[in-house]
């Protein structure tokens, strides 16, 4: 009253001076004492809240297994079934299940927050359904579970009009602690209600992966079949009674989906229905499940008749690795071409049905402007993506169709990212299965109570659900279909749907892509380890008779490199990438050139032989095998420095060529022999050897015609002596008074003898050779092997 009183401008006297001091002090005083206990009450504060926390979910788990009819209409029974499960210390006493209905939900995200806590204890859970619909329990024990079922007519929920109603299962009960009834556990899901027939149906378009990670290497045996060569036998097991695979298969072709295969995949179990081998290590064995991959190609290719297949490019490539990191290596779009060009073939020749190249499937639907650019690099000229990437502007009071033109006759497909990631997680608990088909379905009512208008809804779940989450996604599916407010639709549907005129067109920028996504792409060296591979095969393949042996698994085996399952996986996608390398090298280095040792010549001009091997299966050709001399000045090749010559040769074959060579100089000169394509490219590696010129000079030829010129003589001195003994022995055996004395001097004188010389001169045809006749001029040939010491010239 005193200070209402005051005037502004003024100065208070002392005694209210007094006053207000005073009190000043009073109301500080509890002030201060807080201040003064705050520690102590923080820490206090702090304890409550972690046990606040630590109690929201409660003592008793409770989890709901099964709720039928998913979809409830009016007249039927609703049972909801499941386990509750003691984890608290004390005995729960006087304890039963109940249902618990709460008000309609206005929105999605109503949805999406009563998902978020949906066990929570201290949040509002609506009144109990009734008391003679309970599951009575008379004591819950620590550590143990129990069943319950519970049954209830779909009146007795005193439902109001078409929504999604949030549906608790809740456990109460005493304990010692606490005796009085209360809730200890409580599980919330909910309950799609359109009892009457939507006036607008959703078109919605559920997408149905078939999808594998890489099984096949770039390994073919050598035999005419080319057996082929798998990582593992994993792929068995995915497509065996009960795998993954075989489960997505039986679940889908009930439904009314549209399939999106990878035709790698389909390549992969067709070579399976043949002879395979398993490598491990240094080890091959045979495949055995020949049978199971004839039976689940056979089961395919009746699913998919007359339902759309989108066909993926070859081993589903990662769009977004390639956009952010493969571009700037020379090559590597050609690759994702490749890719697509052989992905419609192959569908074609497994399941016979034509397949939809048309779209473009990048990670989880994240797109940026180089990731559309790649995406529709090789043909595609629609692109799935997600809600969350292509996100909308808010202008929109309900969720706009799924066709969006974004600029350069390219459209995006986006997906709604609640319904496609519906059924991630561990889906192999039946509780957790059945959240995740209720709240799918609680999600597509809600889009469709939105508008009046006619929309087209696409669901893209994971490119690889297991085997719990396709089963979550086949009973998702079954429900929708047969409700009263959604109609399947295919993805070209879809796709040419009309676009809402509000609905946002912008692509978000590469700044924007999530960097989640980004830590788990291939790296730039793998785009340069497939360059690398590509430009090997190219030289190797320009060689061979029947390149499709080759290039084909080869090719395959690139794309595979390329694959999206090797998101995450970085040591595994390089010891592929290596190992396609280390085995096109081993067959490129099949085709190689014999080394030789260092040779000899001797004189000016003589051959040089070089031996080409191919120990391929196969011939080769177009090659050019070229000698190069690098000391043309001393040792020439065909006139010149070098010489080539056209190689062919057949498979596990060698040939042997030679090189005219002709010498300058003595000495030594270093001669490279190198195997080139025909366009000039080195093939393999060189042979280096030396050669050792050895000339003959001037004077050793004047020796070899000196002894040449006394061989003749001394020859034509003994055929003279020949003659002269001849005709001797004809006069003497024509005369009989030849005086023998003279005869003897005269023999004496042509035998060259002097006085002292052996005259045995008998005549007859008992001794018809004369002492003075010479020996034979050579002695017989002798057919004994050269010594070690000769050298022979050829």
């Amino acid at each position: 009253m005193a200070e209402a009183a005051d005037f502004p401008g003024m100065t208070p006297s002392p005694a209210r001076r007094w006053l207000r001091r005073t009190g000043a002090l009073l109301a500080g005083a509890p002030l201060l004492a807080g201040l003064l206990q705050l520690p102590a009450s923080s820490a206090q504060a702090a304890e409550h809240t972690y046990a606040k926390e630590a109690s929201s979910t409660g003592t008793v788990a409770v989890a709901v297994d099964s709720l039928s009819p998913s979809i409830p209409t009016e007249g039927d029974t609703l049972t909801v079934s499941g386990t509750v499960t003691n984890k608290g210390k004390q005995t729960v006493t006087s304890a039963h299940v109940d249902l618990r209905v709460g008000s309609a939900l206005a929105t999605r995200s109503a949805i999406d927050s009563t998902a978020k806590r949906s066990d929570d204890i201290s949040s509002s859970s609506g009144s109990p359904v009734g008391d003679k619909y309970v599951a009575e329990f008379a004591k819950l024990t620590p550590g143990v579970s129990e069943q319950f079922s519970i049954s209830v007519p779909v009146d007795e929920l005193d439902l109001g009009g078409g929504g999604v109603y949030p549906l608790g299962v809740a456990l109460s009960g005493e304990t010692a602690a606490k005796p009085w009834e209360q809730v200890l556990g409580i599980q919330r899901t909910f309950l799609p209600w359109q009892p009457d027939e939507a006036d607008t149906r959703t078109r919605t378009t559920v997408l149905w992966p078939l999808v594998s990670d890489v099984h096949m290497t770039a390994e073919t045996a050598s035999n005419e079949q080319q057996t082929p060569v798998f990582l593992n036998d994993d792929l068995a097991a995915e497509i065996s009674p009960g795998g993954r695979l075989d489960q997505l298969l039986n679940l889908g072709k009930s439904l009314d989906v549209t399939w999106v295969i990878d035709p790698a995949l389909l390549a992969s179990v067709d070579a399976m229905t043949e002879r395979y081998d398993i490598v491990a290590g240094d080890t091959t064995t045979a495949g055995e499940h020949q049978a199971v991959a004839g039976r689940w190609l056979a089961e395919l290719q009746q699913a998919v008749q007359g339902k759309q297949v989108v066909a993926l490019p070859y081993a589903d490539p990662d769009l977004a690795s390639l956009a952010h990191s493969g571009t700037s290596v020379t090559g590597s779009l050609n690759q994702l071409k490749a890719a697509t060009d052989v992905a419609v073939g192959t569908v074609e020749t497994v399941l016979h049905v034509t397949p939809s190249t048309d779209f473009a499937w990048p990670v989880e639907g994240a797109v940026d402007p180089s990731i559309v650019k790649v995406a529709t690099s090789a043909g595609a000229d629609k692109v799935i993506a997600r809600s969350d990437s292509l996100t909308e502007n808010g202008d929109l009071s309900y969720t706009p169709s799924a066709a969006r033109p974004i600029g350069g006759g390219t459209t995006a497909v986006v997906a709604d990212a609640r319904l496609s990631e519906a059924f991630q997680g561990d889906l192999t608990k039946a509780s957790a299965s059945t959240l995740a088909v209720q709240a799918f379905l609680a999600q597509s009512l809600a889009l469709n109570l939105q508008t009046d208008k006619q929309r087209s809804i696409v669901v893209a779940p994971q490119r690889m659900p297991t085997a719990g989450q396709a089963q979550a996604m086949a009973e998702a599916v079954t429900a929708l279909q047969g409700g009263t407010w959604s109609q399947a639709q295919q993805l070209t549907a879809a796709a040419t749907a009309k676009p809402d005129p509000g609905a946002t067109t912008k692509v978000p920028s590469r700044s924007a892509y999530p960097s989640s996504l980004t830590k788990r792409e291939l790296p730039r060296s793998a785009f340069v380890d497939i360059a690398s591979t590509q430009d090997r095969l190219d030289n190797f393949k320009v060689i061979l008779t029947d390149e499709s042996r080759v290039v084909t698994p080869f090719g395959r085996a690139i794309n595979r490199e390329m694959s999206t399952s090797w998101r995450g996986r970085t040591t595994a996608a390089s010891s592929f990438r290596q190992g396609v390398q280390d085995y096109l090298t081993t067959l490129a280095e099949q085709v190689k050139l014999i080394q030789k040792s260092e040779l000899k010549l001797s004189g000016r001009s003589a051959t040089i032989p070089v031996t080409v091997q191919n120990n391929l299966v196969q011939g080769v050709e177009r090659l050019v095998l070229r000698l190069t001399s690098t000391n043309p000045t001393r040792l020439e090749i065909g006139g010149k420095s070098y010489a080539e010559q056209r190689i062919e040769v057949s498979g596990g074959h060698s040939t042997t060529v030679k090189f005219t060579t002709s010498a300058n100089a003595n000495g030594q000169a270093a001669v490279v022999a190198q195997l080139y394509t025909e366009d000039g490219r080195a093939y393999g590696a060189p042979v280096t050897f030396d050669v050792k010129v050895t000339e003959i000079t001037a004077t050793v030829m004047l020796v070899i015609g000196g002894g040449f010129l006394l061989l003749v003589l001394a020859g034509f001195r003994m055929y003279t002596q020949r003659k002269r003994a001849a005709a001797r022995e004809a006069e003497e055996n024509g005369t009989d008074d030849t005086d023998p004395a003279a005869d003897a001097a005269e023999t004496t004188q042509d035998s060259g003898d002097g006085p002292d010389a052996e005259s045995d001169t008998r005549s007859g045809a008992d001794d018809p050779v004369q002492p003075s006749d010479g020996t034979p001029d050579t002695a017989a040939e002798s057919t004994d092997p050269s010594g070690t010491g000769e050298r022979v010239d050829r």
